[in-house]
């Protein structure tokens, strides 16, 4: 089975090049939400949205996405307890095996002249925080990155493995 890569960023620089990387070298299935979906399409690669991996779609106006057991349980599965790949299976739930997110930016929301408490409050990111904190809790079976500065690192050391496999 491919490796699975979970992307969902709000800073889009290096995605594309990242997710076709991913895709044509290694193998990897995309998921993705929202516009993240949308800008690996529109660089016409596949991808599967969120919603329509989890069964579940987007709702409250895209405030919930990502909380859901499919991608939760695919992020925090230890791959070394017999119990945890049993649950994956009998949920239909494959393990994530790359989460590339970061957060809103609120801080340059709010530095913004005439912000509203609203818009402020929109760019409170939870999934993202939720999916960083899920991944890094479980980093012995899965790579998180975070910031786009760390998409080429990773592509190298996918491409050292792959040379020594």
């Amino acid at each position: 089975m491919a490796s699975l890569a979970l992307l969902s960023v709000s800073n889009k620089a290096g995605l594309i090049d990242l997710a076709k990387s991913l895709v044509e070298e290694f193998g990897f299935d995309l998921i993705s939400s929202g516009g993240t979906a949308k800008a690996l399409k529109d660089a016409g690669l596949p991808v599967a949205k969120v919603a329509d991996y989890t069964g579940s779609p987007e709702i409250l106006g895209g405030r919930v996405k990502t909380l859901h057991p499919r991608i939760h349980g695919g992020i925090l599965a230890r791959r070394d307890i017999p119990e945890h790949l049993t649950d994956l299976e009998n949920n239909q739930i494959r393990p994530i095996d790359l989460v590339v997110v970061n957060l809103y930016p609120f801080a340059e929301t709010i530095a913004k002249s005439g912000v509203t408490l609203a818009e402020a409050v929109e760019q409170i990111d939870i999934g993202g925080p939720a999916m960083l904190r899920a991944a890094s809790k479980n980093f012995a079976n899965l790579t998180v990155l975070c910031d786009p500065n760390q998409y080429n690192e990773y592509l190298q050391e996918l491409r050292k493995m792959a040379i020594h496999l």
